[in-house]
C-alpha cells in the first residue's frame, strides 16, 4: 500500500525498464514510500501491468511504453511524467540491453551500438531532458544503473561492460554539474537474481555467480536492491553524490 506519509511523499519518479525485474521492484518500493511513479518500459503489456499494480496498491502511476534507445521516446517520457504528476524529482535509469555473452571479436557494430544506445545514450538523453525539472526540485535525484561487469572487465561481456562503465563516467560528470542546484547523481551496481540475469545466463553460471558472493546468495530485487535505491532516492542520502553503491553482497573485486 502506498503511503502518503512515506519518505518520498509528494515526489514523482521516472523509472526506465520498470516493467519487470529490478526496475519493477524499485517501482514498488518507491511507490510504497509515497512517490508517484512513471513506468517506462519497452513491452507495453508489462508497462501497463506494472502501473496498474501500483494503482491497485493505492499509489499513483502511469505506463510509458516505448524503446528508450529512441531519442524521441526519452524526451516524451520526461514530458508525460511532468504532465501527469506536475513535477519530476527522481530519475532512475535502469533499462538495459545486451547482445549476450561471447568473445569481443564476435560483436557486430550494430549489436554494440544497440547496447550502447539503450544503456548509455538513453541515460544521457534522459538526464538532459529531465535536467530543468530536477534542478527545480527541492530534492532532485538521479540514480543510474551500471554493472560490476564494466568495473572489473567481465570477459565475454564487451558491449555491456563498455556501456555500463560509460554510465559511471557520465554519472560523475553530471554530479558536478547538477551539484550547485542540490541534485545528487549516483550509480548503483547490483548483483541480483533477476529476470534479466536468468534470461542471459544459464543455471550453471548462475550457481558460479552465487558462490562468488561472500553473503552466499544473489540479491533479492526488492529486499536487497530496491531498498538501496530507496536510500539514494530519499533525504537520507542528501550528502551522497558522484558515488557508486555496490549492491552485490561483496562479490565485486573493484571498488573505485
Amino acid at each position: 500500500m502506498a503511503s502518503v506519509e512515506g519518505r518520498l511523499a509528494g515526489r514523482a519518479a521516472l523509472i526506465t525498464g520498470a516493467g519487470r525485474g529490478i526496475g519493477r521492484a524499485v517501482a514498488r518500493v518507491l511507490s510504497s514510500e509515497g512517490a508517484a511513479v512513471a513506468i517506462a518500459e519497452l513491452d507495453p503489456v508489462r508497462a501497463e501491468e506494472a502501473a496498474q499494480e501500483l494503482v491497485a496498491r493505492g499509489g499513483q502511476s502511469i505506463a510509458l511504453p516505448g524503446d528508450v534507445g529512441d531519442p524521441a521516446v526519452c524526451e516524451d517520457a520526461v514530458r508525460r511524467t511532468v504532465e501527469a504528476f506536475g513535477r519530476l524529482d527522481i530519475l532512475i535509469n535502469n533499462a538495459a540491453s545486451t547482445a549476450g555473452m561471447k568473445p569481443f571479436e564476435e560483436y557486430t557494430d550494430e549489436e554494440f551500438m544497440r547496447t550502447y544506445s539503450v544503456n548509455a545514450l538513453a541515460t544521457f538523453r534522459l538526464m538532459r531532458a529531465a535536467s530543468p525539472h530536477l534542478r527545480r526540485s527541492p530534492a532532485g535525484r538521479v540514480i543510474n544503473f551500471a554493472s560490476g561487469a564494466g568495473a572489473s572487465g567481465g570477459a565475454h561481456q564487451f558491449d555491456y561492460a563498455a556501456a555500463k562503465e560509460s554510465v559511471r563516467a557520465m554519472t560523475r560528470v553530471a554530479a558536478r554539474e547538477f551539484g550547485p542546484d542540490g541534485v545528487t547523481v549516483n550509480t548503483v551496481c547490483p548483483f541480483a537474481d533477476s529476470e534479466g540475469v536468468r534470461e542471459h545466463v544459464d543455471a550453471s553460471v548462475t550457481e558460479m555467480m552465487r558462490r562468488s558472493v561472500p553473503l552466499g546468495r544473489l540479491g533479492d530485487p526488492e529486499l536487497d536492491i530496491a531498498r538501496g535505491v530507496l536510500f539514494l532516492a530519499s533525504d537520507d542520502s542528501r550528502y551522497v553524490t558522484a558515488d557508486t553503491l555496490w549492491l552485490d553482497g561483496g562479490a565485486g573485486s573493484v571498488r573505485s
